[in-house]
Formats: structure tokens, sequence, C-alpha cells
């Protein structure tokens, strides 16, 4: 347990699943507003929630909680956690404890959250405690840092005191054995292969009112390695949307993928099985109270959950991707046990398992330690150097692009 003293504003850090969360519930009180950033929607809205919704505006029920006039499930998640803490402070607690508040903000918004939780701080006397997994980002307005790992609770310290012992990522995480065991995989035999992965034509995109894109072009050849970036809510997840045929409205635009036009007679499973996948919104969806290795199995059918019982030789392949994530001994934990740090692990080796032509992660390191996004980086790098692979990565921050990125494609905000 740690002490909580008036006038202290406290950060509580450590890896992925050495006991944060834990200690918040101990610490939760009815003076402490909570809330918990784990790229969810939040309770309100889990009875209305399914992967897609948030492309198929006309199945959203009409009692949905709106903001600013927009059904809640379609914002961004960056303009949901704006939202969330702007409720929560309305309610005038005595202090708040946020978990890891800054994950899907864009740099300016970050720095405005900072700034504003300050203001509260010093004008208000409100407390704020911070959990945060990205250790580096404690904001110069907390004065006393805990450590947590292994479920043990380090002694007080000062921020100064923690920048001086925090541990440092290496400059390599992922083993020579592992990289030579990526590289070492066979071929997929029933790959595309193609030059054009992806085209899109004066492709646009409205919900109600609101133009999400506006006549975008974007070609990507095979092999590149794309990073897409943006201000929250200029379209990024829509546009990977309309590429993993999860938006209805693709099939009004002109895209082709792996040089067959959309609408020209392929199911949405026949596109899926060639893409890798993994997003806020896919994480939202996975509730499910299963062996994580029945998830990363999941993958090989593009299901949320598992309908299909998978042969023994891909259970091999999902220990495989598990042991490569860092995951080993943890196959048959369930999900929801599991910290939200090691559930994204889980669905990144899900989006690996079947081995993708075209690798799509959004904000894949989302609630990941500083050592578990080395690692992820390392991964993603290795399985890059492989032949027919390409690559789109979402981010909002810039030092967590992968050292091979060779194209950039930076969306503006409609007004």
């Amino acid at each position: 347990m740690i002490d909580i003293n008036k006038g202290e504003n406290i950060a509580i850090v450590g890896p992925n699943g050495g006991g944060k969360s834990m200690l918040v519930n101990g610490i939760k009180s009815d003076r402490l507003k909570h809330l918990g950033f784990h790229d969810t929607y939040g309770s309100e809205t889990d009875r209305h929630y399914f992967l897609q919704q948030r492309w198929n505006s006309m199945e959203i029920d009409p009692e949905m909680p709106t903001v600013d006039g927009k059904p809640i499930v379609t914002l961004s998640s960056g303009e949901l956690r704006k939202y969330q803490i702007r409720r929560a402070l309305s309610t005038r607690p005595e202090g708040l404890i946020l978990e890891n508040p800054f994950i899907g903000l864009d740099s300016d918004t970050r720095q405005q959250l900072k700034d504003h939780l300050k203001k509260l701080s010093t004008e208000q006397h409100l407390q704020i405690i911070l959990v945060l997994s990205k250790w580096d980002e404690v904001p110069e307005f907390i004065n006393t840092v805990y450590w947590v790992e292994d479920m043990v609770v380090s002694k007080k310290m000062t921020r100064e005191e923690f920048f001086n012992h925090t541990p440092q990522a290496p400059v390599r995480v992922l083993s020579k054995e592992k990289e030579e065991a990526i590289l070492g995989l066979p071929q997929n035999a029933n790959r595309y292969d193609a030059d054009e992965v992806i085209g899109m034509r004066k492709v646009s995109i409205r919900y109600g009112e609101r133009t999400i894109l506006k006549d975008l072009d974007w070609t990507v050849k095979n092999g590149e390695r794309w990073a897409l970036s943006g201000q929250n809510g200029s379209g990024k997840s829509t546009l990977l949307s309309l590429v993993c045929a999860d938006n209805p409205q693709a099939y009004a635009c002109d895209i082709s993928l792996f040089g067959h036009q959309r609408g020209s007679g392929e199911t949405i499973w026949e596109i899926k099985k060639h893409i890798g996948y993994v997003s806020p919104e896919m994480h939202r969806s996975y509730k499910r109270d299963i062996p994580a290795i029945r998830i990363v199995a999941s993958g090989l059918t593009d299901s949320i959950g598992l309908y299909v019982k998978p042969k023994e030789g891909d259970y091999d392949i999902c220990r495989f991707w598990m042991d490569i994530f860092g995951l080993k001994g943890k196959e048959d934990i369930s999900f929801m046990k599991l910290s939200s740090g090691e559930q994204r692990l889980v669905l990144l080796a899900r989006a690996f398992v079947k081995d993708p032509e075209l690798l799509i992660l959004d904000e894949p390191l989302h609630g990941l330690d500083i050592i578990n996004r080395r690692m992820v980086k390392d991964i993603i790098e290795t399985f890059c150097k492989r032949e027919d692979k390409t690559f789109i990565m979402v981010t909002h921050y810039e030092e967590e692009l992968p050292a091979n990125i060779t194209n950039h494609l930076y969306l503006k905000r409609n007004v």
C-alpha cells in the first residue's frame, strides 16, 4: 500500500503485469474519482458496442449517448478520452485517479491535458494520481512516484529521484534466436503477389454532416512501410477500416486491394485472410473470458472469439507467436485476467499469427511499458525484412515508429 498525503500528486509506474491496477483497486475511495483508459469505450456503451459499429452508422441505437450531437460510439479514441475526463471533472471530486490518460491523444492534446491537470492541482487543489505504463511520461507537476513490479511497491521517491534511477530501454530487446526464427518462417504459399497493395482514388467518407475523408488519393506499393499520422478525429482509423473491409462505405469508393477492385466479387473474408490488424476498437471488442491462446488462434479465422476448433498444428503456430511476444507460459491464462498491456501483446500475436502480406497496426503500443515497446518495434522490423511484407502503422508518438519506415501520410482534420 502507499501513503496518500494532502498536497501530493502521485505517479504509479512499472512494467506490464507488475501490479499497478491491483494497487489502484486498493486505494480507491469515495473522494477519488477513478478513470481507466485501456482503449475501451466506457461502461455506459458496453451494451451497445460491437467491433464494426463505428463504421455502421445505421446500426447505432437511438438511445446511444451523444457528445456535441454525435453518437458516442462514432468518436475517435482521442475525442472520447477528452470527453470522459471532462465529465469526471464536472463532478468536482477531491482527487482523480487516471490510468494511462495520455494514450490515444495527439501531442498537442497530451500537452493540453497535462497543463490542465497541473492547473487543477495548483488552483483548485485537486489531488492527481496517475497510473502510467509509459513511465517516461511522468508530468512535471508530479512530486511523488511509486514503482510497482512483481506485486511489490517501492519506497516513495521524488520525481527527480525516480528519473535518476528509472530503467532505460535497451537498444534491442528481441533475442537473436527469436529474430532468426521469424526470418526463417516459410513463405505463405497462398499469398497475394501484387505490385500495388492498396489503391484509393478520390475517396470521400461522410457521417451525417461531417466529412471525415475528402478526395483522398493513396497508393501503397508492395514492400512499403507507411507511418499514418494526424490529429485526433482526422480519419486515420476510418481510413484503415476501408482497407480492412470493416466499413460498408468502402463499396461506394474507388478502392483496390492487392490489385483487385473492391466490389468485384471477393468476400470480406477473402480480403481479411491476407491482412493482420490490431486497433483500439479491436481491444475494446475482445472481452472474452477464454484462454489467451484461443484469442491468438482467432486471428487464423478473423473472428471475435473462437468458433472453429484449430488443428494442433495451428496451436503450434499460436505458441510460436506468443513466445515471440514474451507470452510463453501465459497460453492458458484467461484473457480477462491478463493486464491491459499483456492483452495488447496477445492481440499483436493474433495479428501476426497468419503471416499476413499486409500488416496494419493502429496504435499498437498503447498501454505497453518501455521494454515491451522496444520489443514490439524489434519484431516489426524483423518481420518486415521478409519478402512481400507491407506495413502500415498509426501512432501519435514519433519515437514509437520502427526504424524501417519508408513513407509518411499525414491526415488533416476536416473542420
